[in-house]
Formats: C-alpha cells, structure tokens, sequence
C-alpha cells in the first residue's frame, strides 16, 4: 500500500510526496537527514492530504499530476478532503 502525502511545511509551502509509511516518512522530515532537502530547511511539517494507492504505479502518476497543480488548486484538493 503506497500513500501519497502533502505536507503543510512550518514556512506555509507544500510539499507534496508517496511512500509505504507515512508515519516514518513525516518523521523523517521533520527530525532526521532522511527527510528531503526541501523540507529540512522548513521545519516542522504536518500531514494535510493523505490517500492511499494499490501500487507505486498509480501512486506516482496521482503525485506527478499534484505536483503541477498550482498552490491554490492543492489548497482546494486539500479543503475537499478533509
């Protein structure tokens, strides 16, 4: 199970990523070297989408299609789902 994730980051950007464990992967960016370079400089950063894909495949293709969104239509997928 892949989850794709945006992270709301301390600075008020969005970061937007997938992995297998969200849990880790958000501790990760918030405390270790293991997180993005993006995100180390932006600390600390919260979950605020989540979904989950069957496959890297189809997790992947739904995180190139957000990362071209502009910051206002991922504001408006995240108000939709939460």
């Amino acid at each position: 199970m892949y989850h794709l994730y945006i992270l709301e980051c301390a600075d008020k950007t969005l970061y937007t990523g997938i992995t297998v464990d969200l849990e880790r992967r958000v501790g990760e960016h918030n405390s270790s070297k293991l997180g993005a370079k993006y995100t180390r400089a932006r600390r600390p950063v919260k979950v605020v989408y989540s979904k989950k894909f069957k496959n890297r495949s189809l997790a992947s293709k739904a995180e190139s299609k957000i990362k071209k969104l502009s910051r206002k239509e991922k504001l408006n997928l995240i108000r939709v789902k939460f």
